[in-house]
């Protein structure tokens, strides 16, 4: 017996929400329905999709199988759709990016107001969290990075370098006296990421500089910087948040220097979507150039 395609649909929400009752909320429909086209499908395939516990539904073997062929199947459906819609000058429906809050805050408004502009029948969303956006679970159609990953069935392509500085504000080295040199590190504040809250290597940037205690410390950019603005401490800054903050000033320069990268990372399959793979050029383009542009104000 072959499976219904709408019955793979709910296999996917199931695996991405680890629940009957999430995948019900995305799709509508009661949990009990679910767990019952859930029963319908294992028939059919003659194999247990899911190892239930009272944590909620986790992939079997079988599962993982299906898994890759499901997602591979649900790219189709939307290329097909989108081919029979035909060619258009303007994108349309909802695309939802995932980006660190840095990014998220400082570099996704101006981009995707842009990009909105020249498309007022799209609807973009951005999710900004302090973590890595789980794209298998469909948190996001795409997301940017500050690491490029290495495991799972994804398109991974690099944006653009970004810069970092050792910053403070007037107000703070008028009361606190110079940074001149690394030494003076020792005397002086820092502010960072909470250190455990750190999910990615690439934004442990203190210990990089050898520095073993944060005095004030958030899981968010944005929180970071209003608190260096405020005058309490030093912090590590994107070059790229500086105009919005034109109270805080470089130090160190010649000395601490940091240079990371965005990635746009993507399903694979995904190059199989028109209207994606045009807003994904549309949103590399944009990034590139804003990031360059604040950068060049600081």
């Amino acid at each position: 017996m072959e499976p219904h395609w709408d019955d793979i649909k709910i296999f996917l929400a199931v695996a991405r929400e680890e629940s009957l009752s999430g995948a019900g909320r995305v799709l509508k429909l009661d949990p009990a329905t679910v767990g019952r086209r859930i029963s319908r499908l294992e028939q059919a395939l003659g194999a247990s999709l899911f190892v239930k516990s009272p944590q909620g539904y986790t992939l079997s073997a079988a599962g993982e199988r299906l898994m890759a062929h499901g997602e591979t199947a649900e790219s189709a459906m939307r290329a097909a759709a989108e081919a029979l819609t035909g060619p258009s000058d303007t994108l349309s429906g909802q695309i939802r990016i995932g980006a660190p809050d840095g990014c998220a805050n400082f570099i996704l408004p101006q981009v995707c107001a842009a990009i909105s502009a020249r498309n007022p029948d799209l609807d973009i969303q951005i999710v900004a969290l302090p973590r890595v956006i789980n794209l298998s679970r469909r948190e996001a159609d795409m997301a940017i990075t500050v690491s490029a990953p290495t495991a799972g069935r994804l398109l991974v392509q690099k944006i653009t370098d970004y810069r970092l500085h050792l910053v403070a504000s007037a107000r703070y080295l008028r009361d606190n006296g110079p940074v001149e040199t690394l030494a003076d590190l020792q005397h002086h504040g820092m502010i960072g990421y909470i250190p455990d809250m750190i999910f990615d290597r690439e934004l442990d940037y203190l210990s990089d500089l050898g520095v073993e205690r944060v005095a004030l410390a958030s899981n968010s950019v944005s929180v970071q910087i209003k608190m260096a603005a405020e005058g309490t401490a030093l912090c590590v800054a994107h070059d790229f948040t500086l105009p919005s903050h034109p109270i805080l000033r470089k130090v160190l320069t010649d000395r601490i220097s940091l240079t990371r990268s965005f990635y746009l990372v993507r399903h694979q399959g995904a190059e199989r979507s028109a209207r994606l793979t045009r807003f994904a050029e549309a949103l590399c383009d944009e990034v590139r150039a804003e990031v360059a542009r604040l950068e060049s104000l600081t």
